[in-house]
C-alpha cells in the first residue's frame, strides 16, 4: 500500500466518517490551498510534504485527550491521528486486519492470543513501548477508579493480559472470543503509557493526550482548537503533512462560510440545506458517504414515568421517521430494521420490519397506560448532531400530538445529566464490529454504561 496515500486518507477519513456518523452530508473541503498553507515538497529533513497544515472546522472537541474516556464522535475524529492500536483495520482495503504496534498475533489455544510487539516504537515523550504498556492499558478498563472503565463493555471477554517478556503480550479470554483481533483494533483499544499515566496521573494525561500515534499534541483548549504537530519519531513513515488543526465552530453556517472563504480546508456535519450552497461555491467539493451508525433514543427505563412499556411503545408509534428523514435530512437517511447493520452479513435479518408510525394506536396506547401527565424531558446538544435539536424539536411535537408532555432538556456541550434525572435522550449507536456483538452487547451487556444506569434487564 502506498503509505502516504494512506496516511493522508486517514486524516481526511477521521472527518469524513464522524461526519456521516452524524449527518447525512459528509464533509466538504476546499480545492484552494485555502487556510492552510501549501510547503515545499521536501521538508529540511528531505521528507516528502504535500502540504505544511490542514485545517478542519469541527463542531467540537473532546473534553480531553484520554482515548477511552473520549468514545464519542468528537474523541474519535482526533485520537486516532494520535494514539496507535496494536492491530490496525485497513479501512482503503474492507477493514483487513494489518500489523500496528503488534507485528504479528497466533492463537496459543481457544482461550489466549499471544502477540509479538514491534521493537523502537516510542511514545511521543520518548519513552520506550512495551509489553507493560499494553497490560497496563487493559487493566485500566477493570479498574472502576479510572477514566478508561467506561470503555470496559468494549473487552468483556478479556480476563488478563500476561506480559511474557518486553515484547511479548498473551490476552487471555473468559471463553473463545472469535471477534477478540476486531477487538484489539478498534476504537477505544489504543495503547497508553504505563509509566508517564502512574507518574502524572490520568487528569495530567488527558491534558496532554500522549500516544505513539504519528502527530503529537502541539496546542490543545477543548473549546478553541486542537493542533496536532507530526511526531519526526514515528515507527512508521511521516504523514504528507506536517500539521493538523482542529478549530471548533459550533454553528454550521459558520462553519459553511468559514469554508468557502478559505479560513479552514474540510468542514464536517453539513446540514443538508447548506450542501446546495457549497455544490455552488467554487473550488468546494461535497462528499458523502454511508456508514453503520445509527441515531437512537435512549429511555431510562428505571425512572418511575418511563418504566410504563406501553408509555415507551407510544412514543414510538408517534415518530414519523421518514418525515424527519425527507425535512432534516435531505432524503439521504434510512429508516432501519431494528437495531442491526448489514454490516452483520449473515446475521443481518431483511426480514425485520421497519418500526411502525401509527399515531392513532399511540394514542390508545397512551390511554391504556399509568401515564398521567408528566413532564418528559428530552435531553439533546444544540449542535453535537447534524439537525440534532430540529430533530428534537420534531420529535417533542409528534408526542405532544397523542397526548404526552414532553419538553427540551438542552445540555451544555460535555454536560452529563445525573441518571436518576435523566429520561430521554438522543444518542448514536455505530457498529464498531462488524458483527452483532460490536453494537448490542457493548450497549446493553452486563459492563455496558446502558445497564449500569438505564435499564434493568427484565
Amino acid at each position: 500500500m502506498n503509505r502516504k496515500l494512506n496516511w493522508l486518507w486517514l486524516i481526511l477519513a477521521t472527518a469524513l466518517v464522524m461526519a456521516a456518523c452524524t449527518a447525512p452530508a459528509a464533509p466538504a473541503t476546499n480545492g484552494n490551498a485555502g487556510a492552510g498553507t501549501d510547503a515545499a515538497n521536501t521538508n529540511a529533513e528531505g521528507r516528502a510534504v504535500a502540504r505544511d497544515e490542514l485545517i478542519v472546522g469541527v463542531q467540537g472537541l473532546p473534553g480531553g485527550m484520554d482515548p477511552a474516556a473520549e468514545l464519542s464522535n468528537v474523541g474519535t475524529r482526533v485520537t486516532y491521528n494520535v494514539y496507535d492500536t496494536l492491530i490496525r483495520r485497513n479501512f482503503l482495503n474492507n477493514n483487513v486486519l494489518e500489523p500496528a504496534l503488534a507485528t504479528s498475533w497466533e492463537r496459543i489455544d481457544d482461550l489466549t492470543l499471544e502477540l509479538k510487539l514491534r521493537e523502537g516504537v516510542t511514545f511521543h515523550n520518548g519513552e520506550p513501548f512495551g509489553a507493560d504498556d499494553v497490560q497496563f492499558t487493559f487493566d485500566r478498563f477493570k479498574n472502576p477508579d479510572s477514566a478508561a472503565a467506561s470503555a470496559k463493555g468494549y473487552f468483556s471477554t478479556i480476563d488478563s493480559v500476561e506480559v511474557v517478556d518486553d515484547l511479548t503480550v498473551r490476552i487471555h479470554t473468559l471463553a473463545p472470543d472469535p471477534l477478540i483481533e476486531n477487538r484489539l483494533s478498534s476504537w477505544a483499544s489504543w495503547i497508553v503509557p504505563k509509566d508517564y499515566i502512574e507518574a502524572n496521573g490520568e487528569e495530567e494525561f488527558a491534558r496532554n493526550g500522549i500516544g505513539t500515534g504519528p502527530y503529537m499534541i502541539a496546542e490543545y483548549e477543548p473549546s478553541d482548537v486542537l493542533s496536532l504537530a507530526v511526531y519526526e519519531n514515528y515507527w512508521e513513515e511521516l504523514p504528507p503533512i506536517n500539521r493538523l488543526t482542529f478549530r471548533v465552530i459550533p454553528e454550521a453556517s459558520t462553519r459553511v462560510t468559514a469554508l468557502i472563504n478559505g479560513e479552514v480546508d474540510i468542514i464536517t456535519n453539513i446540514p443538508p440545506d447548506q450542501v446546495a450552497a457549497l455544490d455552488a461555491a467554487d473550488n468546494v467539493e461535497v462528499r458523502s458517504i454511508p456508514l453503520a451508525n445509527m441515531h437512537v433514543l435512549r429511555y431510562n427505563t428505571n425512572h418511575p414515568v418511563l418504566a410504563d412499556k406501553k408509555l415507551r411503545q407510544a412514543m414510538n408509534l408517534a415518530i414519523d421517521r421518514q418525515l424527519l428523514i425527507d425535512t432534516l435530512w435531505g432524503g439521504e437517511a434510512v429508516p432501519l430494521r431494528g437495531h442491526q447493520f448489514e454490516e452483520y452479513g449473515k446475521m443481518y435479518n431483511p426480514d425485520r420490519p421497519y418500526t411502525a408510525y401509527d399515531p392513532e394506536l399511540a394514542k390508545q396506547l397512551v390511554a391504556e397506560s399509568n401515564y398521567n401527565g408528566e413532564v418528559i424531558n428530552y435531553e439533546t446538544e444544540a449542535n453535537y448532531y447534524t439537525n440534532g435539536l430540529a430533530a428534537g424539536q420534531a420529535i417533542v411535537e409528534m408526542w405532544k400530538a397523542v397526548g404526552i408532555n414532553a419538553e427540551i432538556r438542552l445540555r451544555q456541550p460535555g454536560e452529563s445529566i445525573p441518571a436518576e434525572e435523566s429520561m430521554v435522550a438522543n444518542w448514536s449507536n455505530s457498529s464498531v464490529l462488524a458483527d452483532p456483538d460490536g453494537t448490542l452487547w457493548r450497549s446493553w451487556g452486563d459492563l455496558s454504561s446502558l445497564q449500569r444506569n438505564y435499564w434493568t434487564p427484565p
